[in-house]
């Protein structure tokens, strides 16, 4: 094997090429990362990158010479246009064809879209790369502008965040009941909401959003007969994973690129890992797709392994992390099982100073600790673990966590 190629400049393209040196890989690799800019993580885009207190070194993985010093070729702002598996080649848009012996798809995903008049006007804006938070940034970095969020999702309740602590007004929209609903349910998705409305956010759940309105630039947002005023328009309703050239090759596509375990796709020697791909977890036994940072981060390591013929399971817990305004949060489990688990609360709620769990026929299936530090790899352990634990015993705070697991 002389030559990987790496398809994609996100934290699991970036990964996956520092593993592979790690592993001890003396070949040929190649990054092909289609904006301007060396491999990135996307977390500071929405929180101290978009507030001015990170710059770009906590955005890159590493500096552009990282790639050279480790004998890397890294092609920026040039995009894959065609995979042949066949060939073992892909062609980028500037006519150019690379022979591959392995390949990894790591294409990531795509802000989503809403179909409502007006969102072409200058002015509407969506957050992904870190271009968008430049642009967000310069008009929110000085504060007294008027940002309307479409979505109370991940992105737009820290983008909101972030912006409100900047002297902005913001008003959130959301169509579904609560905010962070999807994520969390609704009893958690309250911590949030009364969070951002303690911040002076104008949120508004269960509402329509109809178009937006402007002069040439958008000016306002129309909810349910009413006019929203806007100096900007963030549109937040997530995103889908870019699985077109995946598609075009005739992999094995379905809400991702479907992989096994050990991220391999339907064509041989050909990989796929993080937002773009849909693998199998062998814990819960289904296909899991995930957006979240950490995934991409472990994901770029067990892609490594697999491209390398070593041993090598994407099975890691899924986890995120939020900091909005002075609540921070860890969240680790399985989303799948969250919907109908009852969720059990350690701490004070009201303080936000708690651990949520999330709770299966008795068995922890996920773990939210919000304001309380140095449990997550607990919280871990009890999901792992899959016993039953006694649910007074896992209320209360006086109760070590670590002597939960027989």
């Amino acid at each position: 094997m002389t030559h990987l190629l790496i398809i994609g400049g996100g934290m699991a393209g970036g990964t996956a090429a520092e593993a592979l040196r790690d592993e001890g890989f003396d070949g040929d690799i190649t990054v092909v990362a289609a904006e301007p800019h060396p491999p990135y993580q996307r977390p500071p885009l929405s929180k101290g990158y978009l507030g001015g207190e990170e710059g770009l070194d906590a955005v890159h993985l590493h500096p552009v010479r990282w790639y050279a010093e480790h004998g890397i070729r890294l092609v920026t702002g040039i995009a894959a246009t065609a995979l042949d598996p066949a060939a073992h080649a892909v062609e980028l848009a500037d006519g150019e064809t690379l022979r591959y012996d392995a390949v990894l798809l790591a294409t990531g995903a795509q802000p989503r879209t809403l179909p409502l008049p007006g969102s072409e006007l200058p002015g509407v804006l969506t957050l992904r790369r870190v271009d968008d938070s430049d642009e967000l940034a310069g008009a929110l970095r000085e504060g007294g502008q008027r940002l309307v969020v479409i979505g109370a999702g991940w992105i737009g309740m820290e983008a909101g965040a972030t912006a409100r602590g900047l002297g902005n007004d913001v008003a959130i929209l959301e169509r579904d009941p609560v905010p962070l609903g999807a994520a969390l349910g609704a009893e958690m998705g309250e911590v949030f909401r009364a969070l951002h409305l303690e911040h002076g956010v104008d949120l508004r759940t269960s509402v329509g959003v109809e178009r937006i309105v402007g002069d040439g630039r958008a000016r306002g947002v129309v909810v349910d007969g009413e006019t929203v005023e806007a100096d900007l328009v963030l549109i937040g309703v997530g995103a889908v994973p870019d699985t077109a050239l995946a598609e075009a090759a005739g992999l094995d596509v379905l809400d991702g690129i479907l992989t096994d375990a050990a991220l391999r796709t339907s064509a041989p020697d050909v990989y796929a890992a993080g937002d773009a791909a849909n693998p199998y977890h062998p814990v819960v036994q289904r296909h899991l797709r995930s957006e979240h940072w950490a995934n991409a981060l472990n994901a770029g390591k067990v892609a490594a392994r697999s491209m390398l013929g070593l041993p090598a399971s994407h099975s890691d817990i899924p986890y995120f992390y939020t900091d909005q305004y002075d609540l921070g949060m860890e969240l680790s489990g399985y989303a799948s099982l969250m919907t109908d688990a009852e969720v059990l609360v350690r701490g004070d709620r009201e303080a936000r100073e708690f651990i949520a769990f999330w709770v299966d026929d008795g068995r922890v299936v996920a773990g939210m600790n919000v304001n309380v530090w140095d449990v997550n790899e607990a919280v871990q352990g009890l999901i792992r673990s899959g016993e039953r634990i006694d649910p007074a015993r896992l209320r209360d705070p006086e109760v070590p966590l670590e002597s939960l697991l027989s």
